[in-house]
């Protein structure tokens, strides 16, 4: 059975067939959910959809039909906010998705406290689930409407994921992310930066003396995205990860 399923997704164009094939006979109890998630797989659906994880950051993360897969060029965003996590401090991560980055940094040795927000209902039952086990706190919501008023002025590491593809350039993306990942989770406006810049623009309000906000951008939009942070009050820097490509612009509240 495992050679029919390796040459059906190879059939189905998955480069890494062998993995994708032992990824799913780990993942399925019998033979016919082997057979329904080589079809979904074939049909397109991406592969952490079927399965129902994804690897991120040494962590696997449940994820779920109509959630934001997480990306692994996203582990440099938590590798930055890291270095800047006080042990027991107060973490929080906005359109947090399946709570990926929320999970890593509450993983991390530092055991902030944390608390996340989305205004997807699908993307909060996911977050929670994959947050229970650090007690974090999971918040449905728009950005900073979500959030308790007394985080407020409290808060020392702000991340935020937000999405960043230019409205006209969606319909590039691979099919697997257009065809089965929420719009409102790729879809940034007309440059991409539409929810940067309103992340940006609360956050003064929310970090504390000191704190720091954290946001993956692409390194084309990188200009605009550092003079939204300036223009919100932050001393802002960038940082860059090469093998990924990833830019993660960095404010401080002075």
């Amino acid at each position: 059975m495992r050679s029919s399923v390796v040459a059906a997704l190879r059939a189905a164009g998955c480069v890494f067939a062998e993995d994708e094939a032992e990824l799913i006979f780990t993942a399925a109890r019998t033979a016919s959910e082997i057979t329904a998630m080589v079809d979904r797989r074939v049909a397109g659906e991406p592969l952490e959809i079927v399965v129902g994880r994804a690897e991120f950051h040494g962590l696997l993360i449940t994820v779920e039909p109509g959630v934001f897969v997480p990306r692994r060029r996203t582990e440099f965003l938590v590798d930055q906010a890291l270095a800047l996590t006080p042990d027991a401090g107060l973490v929080v991560d906005l359109c947090c998705g399946s709570g990926a980055v929320g999970a890593a940094l509450a993983a991390s040795p530092a055991a902030p406290r944390l608390h996340a927000a989305d205004i997807d209902p699908v993307a909060v039952r996911c977050a929670r689930r994959n947050l229970a086990p650090y007690e974090g706190h999971v918040h449905e919501g728009d950005l900073y409407a979500a959030l308790p008023d007394a985080l407020r002025g409290r808060i020392d590491v702000l991340t935020a994921n937000v999405p960043y593809v230019p409205s006209d350039e969606v319909r590039l993306l691979p099919a697997e992310a257009r065809e089965h990942e929420p719009p409102a989770a790729l879809d940034g406006g007309t440059d991409g930066l539409d929810l940067l810049r309103r992340v940006a623009a609360g956050a003064p309000r929310w970090l504390a003396p000191g704190g720091a906000l954290l946001v993956e951008t692409s390194e084309r939009q990188a200009p605009a995205a550092l003079a939204a942070f300036t223009g919100a009050g932050l001393d802002a820097r960038l940082a860059h990860e090469e093998e990924y490509g990833t830019t993660v612009v960095i404010g401080l509240r002075r």
